[in-house]
């Protein structure tokens, strides 16, 4: 099931916190919440899922929002993006110490809000180095090729969104493309099949035959050419046979 990019605000002037919460929920974007100081932010991101966060530089707290970035480098595989009013090179210089992944200056118009978080997610799918280089396509659908805890990233039409692993039945290699099918949608990445097994949990997902990757919790039936799943005929190498009866009768 597809979840909308989960967004975290850290910002400590409040009407322009509420601004960017309306012109986010607007675009599609879910907001997690909108906090003003770094204990705040770090307690939100110690206890909920967030996929992004935007941070003022400068917060209602001893510590700053380049403290925060550096918190979220260490602990968190997310992007964030810094949102503040100083362009001046000595706060730029300070902020690129710990990599964010955009830099956006206030004033702002939601169109820049909205540019801003579309290349903080693509760059950042794009800088996974375990993709093998594949670059995200640019279809109205497309699978990226960047792994999170428990879910991948989902590009539809002009949003992100993040699908679990657990929702997804069966991979099936088309040319170039992989087809991930979950229970009722269809996506594309470019990708090879192998490259792609490695990114998915090990214990569920194996490869049933040269064109198909299987979650084993989605198979309905099994017989001694194909196994089936949500009224879908897979054909199985001999291996993944023998792999699945043994499975069964331990």
């Amino acid at each position: 099931m597809e979840q909308a990019i989960k967004i975290l605000i850290v910002e400590d002037n409040v009407i322009i916190a509420d601004d960017m919460q309306s012109m986010l929920e607007e675009i599609g974007y879910e907001i997690v919440d909108n906090v003003i100081v770094y204990e705040q932010a770090e307690e939100v991101l110690k206890t909920q899922q967030v996929d992004l966060v935007l941070i003022d530089i400068i917060l209602a707290s001893d510590k700053t929002g380049i403290d925060l970035g550096k918190h979220i480098r260490e602990h968190y595989d997310i992007p964030f993006i810094f949102v503040t009013s100083n362009s001046d090179r000595a706060t730029v210089e300070n902020a690129k110490t710990v990599k964010p992944n955009g830099y956006l200056v206030k004033p702002f118009e939601q169109q820049d809000l909205y540019t801003s978080i579309e290349i903080a997610l693509s760059n950042f799918i794009r800088s996974d180095k375990s993709a093998g280089g594949e670059a995200l396509q640019e279809e109205d659908i497309a699978v990226s090729n960047s792994v999170l805890k428990d879910s991948i990233f989902v590009k539809k039409q002009h949003l992100y969104y993040r699908i679990q692993f657990g929702d997804i039945q069966f991979i099936k290699a088309d040319n170039v493309y992989l087809e991930v099918n979950t229970v009722d949608k269809k996506f594309l990445v470019r990708s090879p099949l192998k490259d792609y097994l490695e990114k998915l949990p090990k214990n569920k997902f194996y490869r049933a035959h040269k064109s198909y990757i299987v979650n084993v919790d989605h198979i309905d039936a099994i017989n001694s050419k194909d196994i089936m799943i949500n009224n879908n005929l897979i054909p199985i190498s001999k291996e993944f046979k023998e792999f699945i009866i043994s499975s069964m009768n331990s």
